[in-house]
């Protein structure tokens, strides 16, 4: 996945009302951007902080800058849009690049299902029972190379592992792909705790049938790429 226009890098100022970061321009000027992520952003929104924004010229938008990336001091990069994750997958799987998945060849996104709820991806193929799949981007990392997730308690989060354990008791197949936003993590487990009633949740979803895939990201300045299978540890 590309962004659609170039980023342009910029320094962090504050972000605050969880949708709105103050940040200050190479050239001196101070704008405010929108910052697509609804979480704690745990480490990731620290004044001074060196981040990335994607300019826009979309007159429907209020806000002509739109917060994407956070780069560390030693290089890497972490994504900081949650939209960005769906986009990425998107294109993985209708590439059948998603090890697992790549027997699919009907990629439906935001399919209506459960109470009130809509799933990331429905996949579908003749012979195969529909695969159902839930997506979460992942960005807290509180020991090097370990990314966690979520990082603030999330009630939606866990209304949906009860919907994927309703969809394996009526005969689909159903995942909880989580998808680590940051290219300086090689393993992965959930951040029991942060939210305890999350983890219970995938404990018991787990065990009703609902499978875990974790995947990696290739991130730059240019575009997110959906990567490899990353290790989980408890």
């Amino acid at each position: 996945m590309r962004f659609e226009t170039p980023l342009i890098p910029a320094v962090l100022i504050r972000r605050y009302k969880r949708f709105l970061a103050d940040c200050k321009l190479e050239d001196g000027r101070e704008v405010t951007a929108h910052c697509a992520n609804p979480g704690s952003m745990m480490g990731l929104a620290e004044p001074g902080m060196r981040i990335w924004l994607e300019p826009n010229d979309d007159p429907k938008k209020k806000l002509k800058y739109g917060w994407r990336l956070v780069e560390h001091a030693d290089g890497h990069f972490t994504g900081v849009d949650t939209s960005v994750p769906n986009r990425a997958l998107r294109a993985a799987l209708e590439a059948g690049e998603v090890a697992g998945l790549a027997a699919y060849t009907t990629v439906r996104p935001e399919v209506k299902y459960g109470v009130k709820s809509r799933v990331d991806f429905l996949l579908q193929q003749d012979g195969l029972p529909d695969c159902y799949v839930e997506v979460k981007s992942v960005t807290l990392s509180r020991e090097p190379g370990l990314a966690e997730f979520p990082d603030s308690v999330t009630a939606r989060g866990t209304k949906h592992l009860g919907e994927l354990a309703n969809m394996v008791a009526q005969g689909h197949r159903a995942v909880m792909l989580y998808l680590v936003q940051r290219t300086d993590c090689d393993r992965f487990r959930l951040a029991g705790d942060i939210d305890p009633a999350y983890a219970a949740a995938f404990a018991s979803a787990s065990a009703a049938g609902v499978e875990r895939l974790v995947l990696g990201t290739r991130i730059t300045p240019q575009g997110v790429v959906a990567g490899a299978a990353i290790a989980e540890v408890e």
